[in-house]
This record gives C-alpha cells, sequence and structure tokens, in this order.
C-alpha cells in the first residue's frame, strides 16, 4: 500500500485509514476490536469528532492510556484526528480538554474546526484559530487542521496558508473543481483528507472507489462499522487495486447516473421541524436502486415517506445542508418515485 504525507505536518500513513463516525454505532466491545483489527492490518491514521457521540470514548479505549494496545504500543505508532464544531473560544477549549480525556491521550495529532462556515483567521472576531495557536503551543495539539463541506470556503482555505490540512468530501463522483481543489491542496503543501469516499453509501464497489483515489494525493478515511467492511479495505494492503478498463467502465456509468445533485446522508440538516427522516428520504431513489431491498418498502419506510407530503418549506434544512440542496424539491421528487415503486412493487 502506498504511503502519504500530509502536506506540512509530516504524517506519512498508509492511503488507507480509518473514518470512526461509524463506530458510534457498536457498542464497546465491537467498536475496540475493529479499531485494533484495523491497526493490525496495516492502518495507522484514525479520524474521529466531538459530534460523533461516543466515538471518541471508543478510540479511547482501543488505544489510549490503561488500554491493552497500550501496554505493547507506543502511542507515536497512529495518528489521531479529531474536530470540535465550537463556535466560540470557551466551547472550542473546552471541547478540546474533552476529546483529549475521551481518548485518553497527551496530544492530538491533528485537531480540525469541523464543517465551517467561514474560513477562520487571525485576528477575525471569534478568537478560534487563536485558541489552536495557543493548543498547538502548548502541546495539545501538533497540527491545525479543518474540515468544510463547500467548495468555495474550501478554495479559501486552500489559499490561506494557516491550515495544514483540509478534510472535504472526495470520490469518483467528484466534480472538475472538486479534482481542482485536490491540485490546490497539494501546491499549497496542504494535507488533503478525502471524507465521503463512498458518497454517503451510493458507492458500493471497494475496488473502483480504491483505485480512484490512488491516483489523487489524498488520504482516504473510510467510514467502517462492521468488520466485513474493515476487511475490504484491509484487502488492498495486500493488493492494490488498479484502475482497469471494467472499473473505469463502472466509474462512468456510475458518474453518469449520480453526477449533480444528490444527498450524501450527513444528517446535517436535521431536525426537520415536521419529523422527516431528511438524510434518508432525501436520497431514496438512489438508495433503492443501488442497494435493493425489500426493507426499503416496509410499512415503516412508507410512513417514514409519506412524512414528506407535511414539509412546509420552513427553509431550516436549506440553511443547514452543508452542499446548498434544494431539500424539499429532492424530498418531493423522491416521493413521486417512491409511490411508483410501491405501486409496480418493483425495485
Amino acid at each position: 500500500m502506498k504511503t502519504i504525507t500530509l502536506g506540512t505536518t509530516g504524517i506519512t500513513t498508509p492511503q488507507n485509514a480509518f473514518g470512526a463516525l461509524p463506530v458510534q454505532r457498536v457498542n464497546m466491545e465491537t467498536a475496540v476490536e475493529i479499531l485494533h483489527r484495523a491497526y493490525d492490518g496495516g492502518m495507522t491514521f484514525f479520524d474521529t469528532a466531538r459530534a460523533y457521540s461516543d466515538s471518541e470514548e471508543k478510540m479511547g479505549e482501543a488505544f489510549g492510556k490503561g488500554s491493552k494496545w497500550a501496554e505493547s504500543h507506543n502511542r507515536e505508532e497512529i495518528f489521531i484526528a479529531t474536530k470540535s464544531a465550537a463556535e466560540t473560544p470557551e466551547k472550542l477549549k473546552a471541547d478540546l480538554e474533552t476529546s483529549l480525556r475521551n481518548l485518553k491521550t497527551d496530544y492530538i495529532d491533528i485537531y480540525q474546526l469541523h464543517c465551517v462556515k467561514q474560513c477562520y483567521k487571525p485576528g477575525d472576531g471569534t478568537g478560534l484559530y487563536e485558541v489552536l495557536q495557543e493548543a498547538k503551543a502548548q502541546g495539545k495539539i501538533r497540527h491545525i487542521g479543518i474540515t468544510a463541506h463547500k467548495i468555495g470556503i474550501a478554495e479559501e482555505i486552500a489559499e490561506s496558508g494557516l491550515y495544514e490540512t483540509l478534510q472535504f468530501p472526495f470520490s469518483y463522483l467528484a466534480t472538475d473543481r472538486d479534482i481542482a481543489l485536490v491540485e490546490k491542496c497539494r501546491q499549497n503543501n496542504v494535507g488533503f483528507i478525502a471524507m465521503k469516499g463512498l458518497s454517503g453509501g451510493l458507492l458500493t464497489n471497494a475496488k473502483a472507489c480504491m483505485a480512484f483515489m490512488l491516483q489523487y494525493d489524498v488520504l482516504p478515511i473510510w467510514g467502517i462499522q462492521r468488520m466485513s467492511e474493515l476487511e475490504q479495505w484491509l484487502d488492498f494492503f495486500r493488493e492494490e487495486p488498479e484502475l482497469t478498463p471494467e472499473l473505469d467502465a463502472l466509474i462512468k456509468k456510475d458518474r453518469d447516473e449520480l453526477l449533480g445533485e444528490f444527498c450524501r446522508g450527513c444528517g446535517y440538516c436535521s431536525p426537520c421541524t415536521v419529523g422527516i427522516t431528511i438524510n434518508q428520504c432525501a436520497r431514496m431513489s438512489q438508495m433503492i436502486r443501488r442497494a435493493p431491498s425489500e426493507a426499503w418498502l416496509t410499512p415503516h419506510w412508507q410512513e417514514e415517506m409519506m412524512k414528506v407530503e407535511k414539509c412546509v418549506d420552513c427553509g431550516a434544512c436549506l440553511k443547514r445542508c452543508p452542499y446548498e440542496l434544494n431539500i424539499p424539491t429532492l424530498l418531493r421528487k423522491n416521493l413521486v418515485d417512491y409511490k411508483e415503486i410501491l405501486a409496480g412493487k418493483k425495485i
């Protein structure tokens, strides 16, 4: 497996990393088992966040001080990145202390501002960047990173000279502008951490996803919650996938079908004022065809989809969506399609 160095951080790690958002959905024992297997299989970079409920605690249990792993391993053998969505200096400082405590570590390799609305800078009046500088000077964090979903903000970050890493959605559904962002980061020596490599579950061929990533100077973090999922990615340590004509054809087919406005299922739009499960209902048409299952047609999901009719166009989801999607329109299109599928009982 190729290695990648993240910009000016000096962090060099296999180009195949662990995204720990999904381990919040499994119990502690399972999460620790998966995290240990990821390390044993070759992964050394692990990404989490304060927003991922108990994900940090599970990573702390797996790798932190007092853990079984720590008895025979050195903390320097792994790289831990976490994030805070704090919007005030006080909250950012509190989040950092909580993360250090949860992760059972003295330092965090990359501390990232999470899903930002702007490129935070020294002297901008928020005080956030100054907190990061202070924490780095104190040795609590080693590198300053940031995550964004809006391309314009990401481009400004890449050119700012302020951040050592940028985390941004990147998959083989990337636009030309997304790919140009990767190059901009390379030119400015900013490490690019690629999230949403499966586009929220819409992409299902691991080989195609990995082969695409290996063409670029990016570090993909794969969201993993099952051992079977993990083993797919660990297989690539034994044999890197090549972008064969067959995989290239699959990628082109998916791009033809999916490129454009689609919901990645991140859930940042929630909660809905009338109780719609937006992050599933807004992409039901794609999910029901790409992962065919009668489970999408159960009474539960029929009831959830019919809630779309209650949409009052309040605009709350529009303000929250990091991809600036027209969510009410997507919801209604998906509902029309869903009713047609139900009528024909075909997937």
